[in-house]
């Protein structure tokens, strides 16, 4: 069972470390600069409908972290890597994924629990699966043009300890 107190601090930890960005898309590179700081998980699950820019910001991301390669959507081929100095980032899409078994059939799994960087558009079909440790980007395309990022950190940590104290 969970204290009071515990529910205090998660109460105070969800509004100190989630992240809301507006920016306009000539400032997604400082927004992924920003981004990668904050995260505190190296699995990011990335929601955002069609067009809000979604390939976009993970292109400025793999940037940021170093890696040369073309950032393009992996749609068809449900994952790209892109080379880092020390390590790989893992792009997928899973748009056309229709069940956990097509996931495990290319072997997410493996790729999840890497250590390496696993930026996942459209995950919910994977959410059972997941490291204890992610956080959740939503992109908004706003009327003005701009976006609005928001960042949350420790998705499924925060639902569990939410569960326990009910």
């Amino acid at each position: 069972m969970i204290s009071d107190f515990d529910i205090l601090l998660l109460i105070l930890y969800l509004i100190l470390f989630d992240l809301e960005i507006r920016y306009s898309l000539d400032e997604v590179e400082d927004v992924a600069k920003k981004l990668i700081k904050s995260v505190n998980s190296k699995t990011l699950l990335l929601y955002g409908n069609m067009g809000v820019g979604k390939t976009t910001l993970i292109k400025a991301m793999a940037k940021v972290l170093g890696s040369h390669d073309e950032v393009s959507s992996p749609t068809f081929s449900i994952v790209n890597e892109y080379e880092l100095d020390q390590s790989s980032i893992y792009h997928f899409d899973l748009y056309r994924i229709n069940d956990i078994e097509e996931a495990y059939n290319f072997g997410i799994e493996e790729y999840l629990y890497s250590k390496n960087w696993s930026i996942i558009e459209l995950p919910d079909i994977v959410k059972d699966i997941l490291p204890d440790h992610f956080n959740r980007i939503d992109l908004v395309l706003n009327d003005d043009n701009s976006r609005t990022l928001k960042l949350s950190i420790n998705q499924k940590n925060k639902s569990n300890l939410l569960e326990k104290h009910d």
